[in-house]
């Protein structure tokens, strides 16, 4: 369970970053934006891609972050 929170935690970090650097440099790197079938199909989330990336990203971290304080049973 351990390993499985930290890789989905790495995981979700690292797709939330790339998608952040995807909005801010208008979208130039299309093979960044894993998070980008999430803010196009969930209505409430458009116009709001740089807002959901960054909160995608800390979810991530702190997944991470939880996943390795767990002690190894």
């Amino acid at each position: 369970m351990k390993s499985f929170l930290e890789s989905l935690g790495g995981l979700l970090f690292v797709a939330g970053v790339a998608g952040v650097i995807r909005e801010l440099t208008g979208g130039w790197f299309h093979f960044l934006g894993l998070t980008r079938f999430l803010t196009e199909n969930v209505g409430f989330l458009e116009g709001r891609e740089l807002f959901a990336n960054i909160v995608v990203a800390v979810l991530g971290l702190a997944l991470a972050i939880a996943g390795s304080r767990i002690a190894k049973a």
